[in-house]
């Protein structure tokens, strides 16, 4: 009898140890968050002044490791800290600084004031 109530308690305690782990650091569709998530955006632009403004206001929002902007394709690679910054954040710190992505769209005053060689083809 105290080697089956020992054996349950034992097996509780397994139990409720492992739903624990597996709980944290869980995002709300329960993926674990990762501290060096690679990712990449696309963003509008044309030159190297397109490309400095970019990466700087990437880099600006904290969570983000590094970010690079390539010219010939429009993509902008990143790593960040899913529990410190999330797409949308840099997407919204690219916006302020005049350049589109796929789910935030300059204000039109924003995207006015840019360089001329900077104003892309908007959609």
């Amino acid at each position: 009898m105290k080697n089956t109530i020992l054996g349950m308690l034992l097996l509780f305690v397994v139990f409720s140890t492992q739903a624990q782990e597996d709980q944290g650091g869980a995002g709300l569709n329960g993926a674990k968050k990762s501290k060096n998530a690679k990712c990449n955006i696309e963003v509008n632009g044309n030159c190297e002044q397109c490309k400095k403004r970019i990466e700087k206001s990437a880099l600006s929002v904290s969570g983000v490791k590094s970010a690079e902007w390539h010219i010939d394709d429009h993509i902008l690679h990143l790593i960040i800290n899913e529990e410190k910054c999330s797409i949308l954040d840099i997407q919204n710190a690219i916006a302020k600084v005049g350049h589109d992505t796929k789910d935030v769209k300059v204000k039109d005053e924003v995207y006015d004031k840019l360089h001329h060689c900077c104003k892309y083809e908007r959609e």
